[in-house]
């Protein structure tokens, strides 16, 4: 249900049950923490799904049974904030929930046209991951954050990008050559200064807490 790529540096991390919205089990997240720590040498980890959904976050069932309440999710996004190279969200299609903490994680979202963003957990009776809305708020301000928590809106892609929640949306069929030319210059890059200017550059998660 995790498909790993390697080429050049860069490791591309797909989720794969698209008959399932890519919807991740207790397995799925554990399987996803230690591809993270493999990779934290990378020049570059790309995370995609498979079919038109990129995750609509955990699986109803095991959701039910306590895997909402998981650490696992807090220790996904915060293994992917850590990695050294860059992080790219490539987000094939809608993303919600409990997934937006691997989205929130990365350094650059892009989107294509079709995805939705929502994160519908209090309807449900559960809390959001205590850092997504702390990174969100980051990209796109307080207010938003809770039109998106509280209110439950739904956005397009649109009103993402316009938001600064995703930094890119391109097409579908140029998805994946979009991630090629963003990861080009660290691929080309002596790993240490690529790693060196990462780590110079803001941390949303940092500047929300001030």
């Amino acid at each position: 249900m995790i498909d790993v790529s390697q080429l050049e540096g860069v490791w591309t991390v797909t989720l794969n049950r698209p008959q399932k919205a890519n919807s991740l089990t207790r397995e799925m997240l554990e399987n996803l923490i230690g591809i993270v720590r493999q990779a934290r040498d990378a020049k570059a980890v790309v995370i995609t799904g498979t079919g038109v959904v990129f995750s609509a976050g955990a699986d109803l069932d095991e959701a039910r049974a306590g895997l909402a309440e998981s650490p696992l999710w807090e220790q996904l996004s915060g293994e992917i904030a850590a990695l050294r190279g860059l992080t790219i969200c490539a987000l094939n299609g809608t993303i919600a929930g409990g997934a937006f903490g691997i989205a929130l994680a990365c350094d650059i979202r892009i989107s294509v046209p079709e995805a939705r963003f929502f994160y519908p957990v209090m309807k449900h009776g559960f809390l959001p991951q205590p850092s997504d809305p702390k990174r969100m708020a980051a990209l796109i301000g307080p207010s938003r954050t809770k039109l998106v928590f509280l209110c439950g809106q739904k956005l397009t892609s649109e009103q993402a990008f316009s938001y600064g929640l995703v930094d890119q949306v391109v097409s579908r069929e140029h998805l994946f050559t979009t991630v090629e030319s963003l990861c080009a210059d660290v691929i080309s890059a002596k790993p240490e200064i690529a790693f060196a200017i990462k780590s110079t550059c803001p941390n949303g998660e940092k500047e929300s807490s001030t």
